[in-house]
């Protein structure tokens, strides 16, 4: 192919170079387009904060605009007052905006002391790092498609209507279609005078279905099998022995975790290790290769403790399943307990919302919704839900973490795998002693500060210093001794949540001065401690608390009567439950959705994580609902779901380019092809591997992080940099410690999914850091030089090699097992005048010893040739 081509040459005169993949370019959009990460960022960071600060002097309904400055709009904002313009994207220096919250003009220093000073240091941080993002920016100042509170206008929304069975439509191209899905494709194509291109061939097909079933390429022998098979079945055995793979289960298990923002590490300011992380990421990889029914799936992630269980396995993995609302992203050194406790639920409704409902609803936590039907009364509805959960992350008192909690400790019958680690008496009763001693310490600083406090005196700075040493030193013991049983076995511990207690049976803070005291030294208690409603709390500020609201759901998302929470729970339960009834008419359109945008590369409503009124319209309304019904109705089967779409003939489509289709319908949103599509990251990383045969299929106990034990990943007491960043290891990249702001290089270059975010659609670029990491990471020359040692050995050749191989049957080999088929004459060509160049110098003697006089020169050509072919675009790429 052309691509490769073009890339051996380059290699050859010594530069880099990136093939061209399409035949068409598409023309620039100039609408201005917002990823849901910066959407986010503004609602939650910016938009409150003008809103509260800013507004009453500098927007369109104030009664005298100053300084004919207005921040209600992005025009108004970036066009500017008397001065200029606000806001320059990307530029710090050239923005009032900034130079006036940093207090550095006295003359126009904002908000004024009258609106309440200079804002935290933390605000100002957002604002500037919103600002180098470009300032993204979602007002236009036109009115949006429903009103506020309107909740019969919002159920004219399509994403708020029943789902109801859509007539299978009639066709003019009856001979097309294989199924019924194929039909709503094909009226969707004929409606704007289109028709599919041709097929895929085979071997196109087969290693379309092994990446986007497994994530991995197809071996030689199975390629070979599936294009001699000539039978009508071949395909759907192919399809069938794939999703009953276990590599199925981390494949499509790692498309969740995507989804639910998984991580091993809190990240914001502290960044402290999640140990217990690994658990829930195991649970996801066996649910999806159980085919564990969505509906039951997410009842155990968000009520998993709440439901009855027929032994301790099962009871463990429902807790296990839990950690799905305690893996987000916490600002563990959060002065204000009960901010920590908004924060944590905010991010817990909005991962739940966005990930299963596919709404904004975290948007209503400081006013009410900009442009969906939510009111501000229906989020604390539901944060009461959450106020009322315990989140149990299980970190230890350290430096930086204010809010510790106990991991959950798991039946010790359930028989789970642990760690091979074990603590003999003699050291636990050494760290024993170590520990009373801290403690001791500890009591007789809290005395002190006691006597310093009731003696109206200050408290001295080396004080401060032996707190922190303290809360370090206390912090890591207890956790690590609590972590062991009493014969020195590791105990089965987990993230998660559970209920808090009933009102009137728990408290909330210490009463006495010396509790209060230790609380601000080593840690302070929740500041919601049982089971409650929530107040709404103005403009979401934390000491602006109004009414309460009862717990419940969101009301133009309840057709019918939503289900009553008992006094004495917290309502995840009914949250389960009210989310996957029949009724609800999105949660199954959603999750139908997601399985079409992964196996097409786009979903059908393109705003995967957004169905609400700032979202996309379905391309095609009657398909989706088709899909979401056969989802439901069909026991709410993902992998029966799967099998449906991947023997489709709409999927098994070749991606050939069409004049006409492409200028009617330039995004394929209709599916008259198949797009083009980049492996992500994982599958860049494990195909190289499975090329060279070095991955390694087996899973690992545990994680890296949960090694390294507790405290800030940025310093990891048994694990090194090399582990968590260069990846120095060769299991399949689903089990690759996940650390926030700290990504293995070979994920993190491949655009992989931002773990403090849902992101059902991952970012797709094509960069020169990519090229660059294929061509000089010392991972990919390592698995080159390996690939050209097994093509080597497979085809020996020579003089004393046994069997007649030459050069043209290794370059075959060589195309087969990168590419999956062989090479045409033109990269034929290329690839023996590059072997005859491969150094000049070398290029003596006949093409059976490959051109070149020793070994060393041979294993020198073989990895640059190898490592050309998996900088490819073809091996980057699916058709």
């Amino acid at each position: 192919m052309k691509p490769l081509l073009t890339f051996l040459t380059a290699l050859l005169c010594g530069g880099s170079a990136f093939a061209a993949l399409g035949e068409e370019k598409k023309a620039e959009n100039p609408a201005i387009t917002l990823t849901p990460e910066q959407r986010d960022f503004f609602e939650k960071k910016i938009r409150p904060v003008l809103a509260d600060k800013c507004y009453k002097c500098h927007s369109e309904k104030s009664e005298k605009i100053k300084g004919g400055l207005t921040l209600d709009t992005r025009e108004g904002l970036r066009r500017g007052g008397e001065n200029g313009p606000a806001v320059v994207p990307g530029d710090l220096k050239e923005s009032l905006l900034i130079e006036a919250v940093r207090y550095a003009n006295k003359d126009f220093a904002m908000p004024p002391q009258k609106s309440g000073g200079k804002l935290a240091d933390e605000v100002i941080r957002d604002f500037e790092k919103w600002v180098q993002m470009g300032a993204p920016d979602p007002r236009d100042g036109v009115a949006k498609v429903v009103k506020k509170h309107d909740t019969e206008k919002a159920r004219e929304w399509w994403a708020f209507q029943p789902v109801k069975k859509p007539a299978v439509p009639a066709v003019k191209g009856t001979a097309w279609p294989k199924s019924d899905l194929d039909r709503f494709v094909l009226a969707g194509l004929e409606a704007k005078g289109l028709k599919p291109v041709a097929d895929a061939d085979k071997l196109t097909l087969i290693r379309r279905v092994y990446f986007d079933l497994t994530g991995l390429p197809p071996a030689l022998p199975e390629i070979t099998a599936f294009v001699q098979d000539k039978s009508p079945e071949a395909f759907a055995k192919v399809v069938d022995r794939l999703l009953a793979s276990p590599q199925f289960g981390e494949r499509w298990g790692r498309h969740w975790l995507d989804v639910a923002r998984y991580a091993e590490s809190s990240g914001k300011d502290a960044n402290i290790a999640f140990p217990h992380a690994w658990r829930y990421r195991d649970y996801v990889i066996t649910a999806f290769n159980a085919d564990k029914p969505y509906d039951q799936f997410l009842r155990e992630q968000i009520a998993g403790d709440l439901l009855p269980a027929k032994d301790d396995r099962e009871r463990a993995e429902h807790q296990i399943a839990t950690g799905y609302l305690a893996i987000g992203a916490k600002s563990l050194n959060e002065q204000n307990p009960r901010q920590f406790a908004l924060d944590v639920a905010d991010e817990q409704i909005d991962a739940i919302s966005q990930g299963v409902l596919g709404m904004t609803i975290a948007c209503a936590r400081c006013h009410d919704h900009k442009f969906d039907p939510i009111p501000q009364r229906d989020y604390y509805a539901m944060a009461g839900i959450f106020l009322s959960t315990d989140t149990r992350y299980g970190t230890a008192a350290g430096l930086q973490n204010r809010h510790p909690t106990k991991p959950i400790e798991l039946p010790a019958g359930a028989g789970l795998p642990k760690l091979a680690v074990t603590l003999p008496a003699e050291e636990r009763a050494r760290k024993e002693t170590q520990l009373a001693a801290l403690k001791t310490e500890r009591d007789d600083l809290v005395a002190e500060r006691l006597k310093a406090r009731r003696a109206g005196t200050q408290d001295t700075a080396q004080n401060g210093a032996r707190a922190l040493r303290l809360i370090a030193q206390v912090g890591e013991l207890e956790a690590e001794l609590a972590a062991f049983d009493t014969s020195g076995q590791l105990k089965a511990l987990a993230m998660g949540v559970v209920d808090r207690p009933a009102a009137g049976t728990a408290a909330g803070f210490g009463g006495t001065l010396r509790e209060g005291i230790r609380s601000q030294i080593f840690g302070r208690a929740s500041a919601f401690g049982t089971i409650t409603d929530s107040p709404v709390f103005a403009r979401g500020e934390p000491d602006k608390p109004g009414q309460k609201v009862p717990r419940g759901f969101i009301a133009a998302l309840s057709p019918g009567a939503a289900p009553a929470i008992p006094a004495q729970t917290s309502g995840r339960r009914e949250l389960a439950e009210w989310m996957v009834a029949s009724e609800n008419p999105l949660t199954a359109r959603v999750m139908a959705n997601r399985v079409w945008h992964w196996l097409f590369g786009r979903g059908l409503v393109e705003s995967v994580d957004n169905f609400g009124t700032t979202g996309q319209p379905p391309a095609n309304p009657a398909l989706l609902d088709h899909l979401a019904l056969r989802l439901r109705d069909g026991g709410w089967s993902v992998k029966k779901l799967i099998r449906e779409i991947v023997l489709s003939r709409s999927y098994q489509l070749g991606s050939g380019f069409d004049e006409k289709s492409f200028a009617a319908d330039p995004e394929n949103a209709l599916v008259w092809r198949m797009s083009k599509r980049r492996l992500d990251a994982e599958c860049i990383r494990d195909a190289i591997l499975a090329t060279s045969q070095q991955l390694q299929l087996q899973p690992p106990v545990g994680s890296p992080i949960a090694r390294a034990g507790e405290g800030p990943v940025s310093r990891p007491r048994r694990i090194g940099a090399d582990e968590l960043v260069n990846a120095s290891t060769n299991v399949r990249s689903v089990y690759l410690p996940i650390v926030r702001d700290l990504l293995p290089d070979s994920l993190a270059v491949f655009d992989f999914a931002e773990p403090s975010l849902v992101t059902g659609a991952r970012e797709t670029t094509n960069v020169p850091s990519q090229a660059l990491f294929l061509l000089n990471s010392p991972f990919v020359a390592t698995q080159a030089k390996l690939l050209g040692e097994r093509i080597v050995a497979s085809y020996p050749g020579g003089p004393n090699g046994g069997a007649a191989a030459n050069l043209d049957e290794r370059l075959t080999y060589a195309y087969w097992l990168v590419c999956g088929r062989p090479p045409d004459a033109v990269e034929r060509t290329a690839a023996m005048s590059f072997f005859g160049k491969f150094p000049a110098a070398w290029s003596k003697g006949d093409t059976s010893t490959l051109g070149l006089r020793n070994a060393e020169a041979a294993t020198a050509a073989w990895t640059s040739f190898c490592r050309a072919l998996f900088a490819s675009a073809e091996f980057r790429y699916l058709n």
